[in-house]
């Protein structure tokens, strides 16, 4: 999982260096995020060949709505990346949590504790305090982040009720595939011939992405996630370091706080879901969105 949340990170320094035009032109964020899907299917054609699980009884309109939301948050995660310190960007996108604790209410018919409002709390106050509303640190930047944790948040939802009766296999093949017939043609209007260099970056970038992918699999078959969800959300720990190394960026005293809490309300969640048990029948188990 330590892995997984590296490569994850990783990616955000992708993004941000070709959004920014290092190796060639500024690369539109649709772009990124097709080639985020063009090459992270290349990387995972062989896998899926080998455990393809076929298309009897597939619930494609589910799936569609699950790989919409989650192309559209990577999007405006990408946006964000370029716009913000890589740690700030990520910590905000950790809102999804929140965001499908709210929509499991109405949509999964799950109940939610006055713990779990509280840890939500403490992570929305981390997003105000990156955010910075009503002051002259105000960045209208961090609403991009916020736009895709939910609809990342939303992804989740999705894929809560479909890993109740859809093999893992068949999530993450319909996660590439549909990801690239929806981001590939949106991508065009906006294309731009990337350099060899952004060429070398966005093939790295879909690659770390789909080890990310495998690696986040086989850590959830092998621990309980409520172990896991803490190392997950290190994510934003190594978004700020690569941030220092790759744009020294050092990371400022709000952003620590902010991201701090974000983590802890998060890591809360995680800890509170695990206590009350299985998830109704049918919702299945929560994969985390930022690797769809």
């Amino acid at each position: 999982m330590t892995a997984a949340t590296a490569l994850i990170a990783a990616t955000s320094v992708m993004a941000k260096a070709v959004g920014r035009g290092v190796g060639g032109p500024e690369l539109h964020p649709l772009q990124i995020s097709a080639g985020r899907f063009l090459f992270g299917a290349a990387f995972l054609a062989p896998w899926l060949v080998l455990r393809w699980p076929g298309v009897r009884d597939l619930p494609l309109g589910r799936h569609v709505g699950r790989v919409l939301c989650g192309w559209g948050g990577g999007a405006f995660l990408f946006a964000a990346a370029t716009r913000l310190p890589l740690g700030d960007a990520n910590a905000i996108s950790f809102l999804a949590p929140v965001v499908t604790m709210a929509l499991s209410i109405p949509f999964l018919g799950e109940r939610v504790t006055r713990g779990r409002w509280a840890a939500a709390g403490v992570s929305m106050a981390g997003a105000l305090v990156l955010a910075a509303p009503g002051t002259s640190a105000f960045r209208p930047a961090a609403g991009l982040a916020l736009a895709a944790a939910v609809l990342m948040g939303a992804e989740l939802v999705f894929i809560k009720h479909l890993s109740g009766f859809e093999p893992p296999t068949r999530i993450l093949a319909m996660s590439n595939l549909l990801g690239l017939a929806i981001a590939l043609p949106v991508s065009l209007p906006v294309w731009r011939a990337p350099g060899a260099g952004q060429w070398a970056l966005l093939a790295l970038l879909g690659g770390c992405m789909a080890t990310a992918q495998i690696l986040f699999v086989q850590a959830n078959r092998r621990s309980d996630a409520s172990w896991l969800a803490p190392v997950f959300y290190t994510a934003s720990v190594f978004a700020a370091l690569y941030d220092l190394v790759f744009f020294d960026q050092p990371l400022r005293p709000r952003s620590a706080v902010g991201i701090a809490l974000i983590v802890a309300g998060a890591v809360a969640l995680a800890r509170l879901a695990a206590r009350a048990g299985p998830v109704p029948a049918g919702a299945g188990a929560t994969r985390s969105s930022r690797l769809g």
